[in-house]
């Protein structure tokens, strides 16, 4: 195999301009050309890992079939090229310091002074080479998260700088995403920030090889003859990036101004195939030309920010193409449903998905809309701490048990079916303790999900710490409500399942974690297909 390609992907002028989208369609673009791609994301935060932080500080927590809590562009990166990530793709500031101290503490560097220079900086540049340790990849694209010329990403800029001068300059290169801010005023496009963010990252050493321009407005022959000239890159090197209405709409973007021409000829690649989108422009004409519409609520506490339950967005994106039907997403907060309220807030929706979550806020509200749902017989689909609301509600309202609980919410309930895993209990630090990563999964036959996966046996990903508690299985589980999926290690309850309703599963792990555009996830291709025949009976 040649030598490995090696792209860095840096932003400036301000933060969440999308190089995470910009990083993931690229990769497309030039996967579409059969080059073996993946991508990793360095942030610059001192968390170890996103495991502990509120989705509120930083979006969901994705997690990887490794076992890995990660940013949320790892989801991106998976999504668009349906490659899956591991703990190597993404690594924190936190995570550096720590392998760097505990190796100091071992006495690695023989009584040497560690310092930024060298130590922090080689230790970047060995997280950065570790996905390139099989050599089975033909590029690898760094993703640098923060902004160029904040203090805490001067380490990461460094290590790239060092990257680049010891792989050489035909293996490596530059990418820098930056706003070209539109003055209304004026009437004008603005690119002095621009030429100062470039500014900024040559005072570190690096050229940008390639500018991607965010803009609200068409940028000018002149305006990109203006920043190829004071930014020192050539003309074509000069991409635009518009808003547009899917992020799926980014790699035929790029493909229109010709990003992967200037990486490749950048890079001096020989592409091994003429690019094929074919399967990619199918999902999106299915997607922008849907047949009918539907909507589905959304209940967790999170739902003010989109980004907390970006994959499960997604997930019902892709399901939504594949049934050619538009979803029109009701997020409800959990802690607004109320006995006064919930036949209004529930109203008129033909599918219900209850979000994964932690701690007692809303739970109540969740438990009352799953009653709800499953007395009107709506499409139910319960995800992680959704499965507990489910088992919850119908141990309380069908069985009887009246003060039946998760030991999560009340310690002391006299039924607690959802319990603490025997495993947790004696685990007293947060961060990377969760049951975690890609488990099995034994399906029941004949059995609604053995029927929606078409086999018997699967794999998926989880990130808890509570479950259903198996001393309550004879009491709860019966030929109506059944336990539907078990692990075949640990006797967990996976999924459960209510017969005689038109679809209504709740399952512990988190499929929206590995639903793709190629691959879109079964259970919520079924579920959505519920939902769309309940919206039909409802003509």
């Amino acid at each position: 195999m040649s030598q490995t390609k090696f792209i860095f992907v840096t932003g400036g002028v301000t933060s969440s301009l999308g190089k995470g989208i910009i990083a993931a369609s690229l990769a497309k673009l030039l996967q579409s050309q059969n080059f073996k791609v993946t991508i990793q994301k360095l942030d610059p935060y001192l968390n170890v890992d996103p495991g502990t932080l509120n989705p509120y500080e930083h979006g969901e927590c994705y997690v990887t079939d490794d076992g890995a809590e990660t940013d949320l562009d790892l989801g991106h990166y998976e999504r668009f090229l349906n490659v899956r990530t591991s703990q190597a793709n993404n690594v924190t500031t936190g995570r550096i310091y720590q392998n760097v101290i505990d190796k100091e503490r071992k006495g690695e560097f023989l009584g040497k002074t560690v310092q930024v220079v060298p130590h922090i900086t080689n230790e970047i540049k060995n997280r950065i080479l570790l996905l390139n340790q099989n050599k089975e990849y033909d590029i690898i694209i760094t993703e640098i998260g923060g902004t160029v010329g904040d203090i805490e990403s001067l380490p990461y800029i460094e290590a790239v700088r060092q990257l680049i001068y010891e792989l050489g300059e035909s293996n490596a290169m530059t990418i820098h995403l930056t706003l070209i801010p539109y003055l209304s005023a004026a009437g004008e496009l603005k690119t002095k920030p621009t030429q100062h963010s470039v500014k900024t990252l040559m005072e570190s050493g690096i050229k940008a090889d390639v500018l991607v321009c965010r803009t609200e407005h068409e940028l000018s022959e002149e305006l990109r003859k203006k920043m190829a000239l004071f930014c020192n890159v050539k003309y074509e090197a000069v991409i635009q990036s518009i808003d547009v209405d899917t992020i799926y709409d980014v790699p035929l973007k790029m493909l229109d101004e010709g990003l992967d021409k200037v990486v490749i000829d950048r890079l001096k690649l020989n592409p091994k195939e003429k690019i094929d989108l074919t399967q990619w422009n199918e999902f999106l004409k299915k997607y922008k030309n849907p047949k009918s519409k539907i909507k589905i609520g959304l209940v967790g506490k999170y739902v003010e920010l989109q980004d907390s339950y970006k994959s499960i967005l997604e997930a019902f994106i892709h399901a939504g193409a594949v049934n050619e039907v538009e979803i029109e997403v009701v997020s409800i907060h959990s802690e607004h449903i109320s006995n006064k309220n919930y036949e209004i807030l529930l109203d008129g929706l033909h599918g219900l998905l209850v979000a994964p979550g932690f701690g007692e806020r809303g739970i109540e509200g969740k438990i009352k809309s799953v009653e709800y749902v499953r007395k009107n017989k709506i499409p139910f689909f319960g995800i992680c701490l959704g499965m507990q609301m489910a088992v919850i509600e119908y141990s309380r309202n069908v069985l009887g048990l009246d003060s039946a609980n998760s030991t999560e919410m009340t310690n002391d309930t006299k039924y607690p079916v959802i319990d603490l895993m025997e495993s947790q209990k004696n685990i007293k630090s947060k961060g990377g303790t969760m049951r975690l990563g890609s488990w099995k999964c034994l399906l029941t036959k004949n059995s609604l999900v053995s029927d929606i996966y078409g086999k018997s046996n699967i794999n998926e990903r989880h990130r808890h710490r509570f479950e259903f508690n198996n001393k309550f299985s004879k009491i709860i589980f019966s030929k109506t409500f059944k336990a539907s999926g078990i692990n075949p290690d640990t006797g967990l309850i996976e999924i459960i399942e209510l017969k005689g309703h038109p679809w209504f599963v709740g399952v512990q792990f988190h499929p929206e974690y590995k639903s793709t555009v190629s691959e879109p996830h079964p259970l919520f291709v079924s579920f959505v297909s519920a939902a769309l025949n309940y919206s039909k009976l409802k003509l």
